[in-house]
C-alpha cells in the first residue's frame, strides 16, 4: 500500500511527509514529497532508522497543524517493544522542526542507535509534476559541508544560491556519508531503566533571494502555537450561524486555512503584505484570480486580504516595460497578473511562470474588488492611490482586451503557457457539447460577467471618489452595451441557457456549462434570462446533490473525474449561491449551500479543492478528486460566501 503524505503548511513553506513522519525523496506522481519554500524542495529526504533498521508505525500521522506518530521497533506479540518512539513535527517560514523523544521500556540501562538520513535536492516544483517534463541544470552543483550542530546543504547555478542547513540538539556524535549524497547524522543514546531521551532537530531553508533571518520555532509545540494565535486573529469577531453548527464549523475550518495560506508579497512601494496564495501543496503563491475570489468572499468578515491583494497585484501589473519583454503574448499595459513564481525554472525562462499574464478575467475581478473593497469599508484613500491601476486596467480590457474592436474579453491559446485562460483553464476545458475544441479568439461567457461588473463598479468609483463623471458615464455605456450583446449573441434559445463561449468565428460553444451561474453573480443577465438559468441550474444533469457540476451529466463532453467538465467545484458553487441570491432565488440559493455544507461535513468540515462529479443519489460520500490541492484559498473561503448567499438558513 502506498504511504499517505500528511501536509503542513505555513505561509509560503509546507512539507509533505509520510506515515512514519518520514521524507522518501520520490519524484513524480501525484503528491510531493518534501520540504518546499518558494517552489523548490529543500528536503528531499528525511528518514530514521533505529538500531539499524526502520521502525513500525504504531499510530501514523494524522491531519492537524503537527504531524505527530508512535513508532516502535519491530518484533511480535512474544517481544513487546524496548522502546517507544514519540515524532512530533512542524513548519514555520522557511523552516521545518521535529522533536523526537525515545522512552526506553526496559528495567535496566539501555543503549539506542539513532540515524537521519537527510538531502536537499534543491529539485523544482515543476521538475516533480506528473508531466514527465525534463529540464536541463548547465552548470548546476550541489555542496555538503558538516557543522558543528549538523550539516549544511548548497546548490549553485550561475547566479542562482539556495542553501538548507540541518541542526540538533544534542549535536550528532557524527555526520556521516552514505555514497548518494545524501548525510547521515547519527547518536548514541544512554538511556536510564524506563528513562526518556529527547532530540530537536531543526531546519533552516534559505532560497534564492531570501535574506531575511529565518526564526525557527524553538519546538513543534511553538509553532503549532503561533499558527493558533494567527488563526483565532483571523476569526475572531466573525458572528457564525449559531442554528447552522454545520455551516459555522465549515466557516471556522475554512478561516483557520486560509490563515496557513498566506504568502508574502509587496506592494506597490516595496511594503511587505501577505495575500492568500492559491493553495497547498502546487500553488502555494500568488495567482490573481484565486486571490481576487478568496478576498471577495471574506470581504463582508475581514476586509484585510483584499487591502492586501489589491497592492500586491496593482505591484505586479503588467507596464509598457513588462509587455516588451519575454512573454509579448499574454502582458500588455494595464493586465493583472496570473500567477507568479520564485523558483529556479522560473528565474531562467524556462517555464513562463516568473510573472505570467495568461489570464483573460484576473484584471475584471481586480476591478471588481477594488470596487467591493471601497464600497464595504470607505476606504477613499485606496481608491486614489490605485487611481492609475484602474485606469490602467479598464484600458487593457477596452484595447488589447478586446472589449472594443472584438466586443468581448478575448484570448488565444498561449503557446508553452495556458491553452484556456478563464477559471477553466485546463486543456481542452472550453468545448462544445460533444466535446471538440473550438479555435480561434475565444470569448469564454464568465469573463464577460465579470468586465460587466467591473465596468459599472469602476463607474462608481469615477463619480464617487475621482470626480470623473465623464469617465463614469462612458464606462456605464460600455457596460450597457456589453450587456446588450451579450444576450444576443450568447443565449441560447433551444437550451434557454447561455453558450459557454464563443469561438473565433463568433459561433456559440455550446455546452452546458456552470459558467451561467457566474453571470448571475455579476448581474449580467436580464432577470427573465437569469431566472431561467439558475433553475436550470439546480436540475439533476447539473446539481449532483453536493453542489453544481462545471458541465451538465449527460452531454459527450461530460465527465465526472475531469478537472473542468464534470466535476463539482466549491468556489465555482459559491458564485452560483451568490448569484442565485441576487436573483431572488433564495430556495435554490440554500440548496446548493446545503449540498455543500453536506459536502464539507463529510470530510471534516474542510471543503477540497474540487470534487468528483458523481451523484449522491448513487454516492452516499462525495467521492474526492484524485489531484485536487489539499488546501485551497477559494475553497477555503466558500463557506462564508455561502453565508452571506443565505445567512444561517
Amino acid at each position: 500500500m502506498t504511504e499517505r503524505h500528511h501536509l503542513l503548511v505555513y505561509g509560503g513553506t509546507f512539507a509533505a511527509v509520510g506515515d512514519h513522519g518520514d521524507i522518501s525523496g520520490v519524484r513524480g506522481g501525484g503528491a510531493p514529497d518534501g520540504l518546499f519554500v518558494r517552489d523548490a524542495r529543500h528536503l528531499s529526504r528525511w528518514q530514521l532508522t533505529v538500531d539499524g533498521a526502520v521502525p513500525e508505525v504504531l499510530t501514523p500521522v494524522a491531519g492537524g497543524d503537527s504531524a505527530r506518530c508512535v513508532l516502535v521497533p519491530r518484533g511480535g506479540r512474544d517481544e513487546p517493544p524496548a522502546y517507544t518512539l514519540f515524532r512530533e513535527q512542524a513548519v514555520g517560514d522557511g523552516s521545518f522542526v521535529e522533536t523526537l523523544r525515545v522512552t526506553s521500556n526496559r528495567p535496566g540501562p539501555a543503549a539506542i542507535h539513532l540515524a537521519l538520513t537527510a538531502d536537499a535536492d534543491f529539485a523544482d516544483q515543476f521538475e516533480l509534476r506528473a508531466d514527465h517534463r525534463t529540464y536541463a541544470k548547465p552548470g548546476a552543483t550541489r555542496s555538503r559541508e558538516v557543522l558543528p550542530h549538523g550539516v549544511e546543504f548548497g546548490y549553485r547555478r550561475g547566479e542562482w544560491r539556495s542553501v538548507t542547513t540541518v541542526t540538533s540538539e544534542p549535536a550528532p556524535d557524527a555526520v556521516e556519508e552514505t555514497g548518494t549524497g545524501a548525510r547521515r547524522l547519527v547518536w548514541t543514546l544512554d538511556l536510564a531503566p524506563h528513562g526518556t531521551a529527547e532530540l530537536v532537530l531543526r531546519v533552516v531553508a534559505r532560497p534564492h533571494g531570501h535574506r531575511r533571518a529565518v526564526r525557527v520555532p524553538r519546538s513543534p509545540a511553538a509553532a503549532v502555537e503561533r499558527l493558533l494565535a494567527e488563526e483565532d486573529a483571523l476569526a475572531r469577531g466573525v458572528a457564525f450561524p449559531t442554528g447552522w453548527p454545520e455551516l459555522a464549523a465549515a466557516c471556522a475550518r475554512g478561516l483557520a486555512d486560509l490563515a496557513t495560506l498566506q504568502v508574502p508579497a509587496r506592494g506597490p512601494d516595496g511594503e511587505e503584505l501577505r495575500v492568500p496564495a492559491g493553495g497547498a501543496p502546487w500553488f502555494l503563491t500568488l495567482l490573481g484570480r484565486d486571490a481576487l475570489l478568496t478576498s471577495l468572499f471574506t470581504l463582508p468578515y475581514r476586509a484585510r486580504p483584499a487591502a492586501a491583494t489589491l497592492a500586491a497585484l496593482a505591484a505586479t501589473q503588467a507596464t509598457a516595460r513588462t509587455a516588451s519583454g519575454t512573454d509579448p503574448g499574454v502582458a500588455r499595459p494595464g493586465k493583472i497578473v496570473h500567477e507568479v513564481r520564485h523558483g529556479e525554472l522560473a528565474h531562467f525562462g524556462q517555464v513562463p511562470y516568473g510573472r505570467y499574464y495568461g489570464s483573460v478575467d484576473a484584471t475584471p475581478l481586480f476591478l471588481v474588488l477594488l470596487g467591493a473593497y471601497v464600497e464595504q469599508t470607505g476606504d477613499a484613500a485606496t481608491a486614489r492611490r490605485l487611481q492609475p491601476h484602474a485606469r490602467a486596467a479598464i484600458g487593457w480590457m477596452l484595447d488589447h482586451g478586446g472589449l472594443t474592436s472584438r466586443g468581448y474579453l478575448v484570448y488565444r491559446a498561449d503557446r508553452g503557457g495556458l491553452a484556456n485562460q478563464n477559471w477553466k483553464d485546463s486543456p481542452g476545458a472550453v468545448c462544445h457539447a460533444d466535446g471538440t475544441r473550438p479555435t480561434g479568439a475565444l470569448a469564454a461567457a464568465g469573463a464577460q460577467g465579470y468586465a460587466y461588473d467591473a465596468l459599472r463598479r469602476t463607474a462608481w468609483l469615477a463619480r464617487t471618489v475621482w470626480a470623473d463623471e465623464k469617465y463614469a458615464a462612458l464606462l456605464e455605456q460600455a457596460a450597457g452595451d456589453l450587456r446588450d450583446r451579450f444576450q444576443r449573441d450568447f443565449w441560447m434559445p433551444e437550451h434557454s441557457f447561455p453558450a459557454l463561449a464563443l469561438d473565433g468565428e463568433g459561433r456559440r460553444v455550446d455546452a452546458l456549462a456552470s459558467d451561467a451561474g457566474h453571470l448571475l453573480w455579476s448581474g449580467l443577465l436580464d432577470k427573465e434570462y437569469g431566472e431561467l438559468v439558475g433553475r436550470r441550474l439546480l436540475e439533476p444533469d447539473f446539481f449532483s446533490g453536493w453542489g453544481v457540476r462545471t458541465l451538465a451529466a449527460g452531454q459527450p463532453a461530460y465527465h465526472p473525474l475531469s478537472y473542468h467538465r464534470g466535476s463539482v467545484w466549491p468556489h465555482d458553487n459559491a458564485l452560483i449561491a451568490l448569484g442565485l441570491a441576487r436573483y431572488g432565488l433564495h430556495d435554490e440559493a440554500r440548496t446548493v449551500a446545503h449540498g455543500m455544507v453536506d459536502a464539507a461535513t463529510a470530510v471534516g468540515h474542510r471543503l477540497p479543492e474540487v470534487l468528483a462529479g458523481y451523484g449522491r443519489e448513487t454516492h452516499p460520500e462525495p467521492v474526492p478528486y484524485p489531484h485536487a490541492c489539499v488546501r485551497e484559498s477559494r475553497a477555503a473561503a466558500t463557506p462564508l460566501a455561502l453565508l452571506t448567499a443565505v445567512g444561517g438558513a
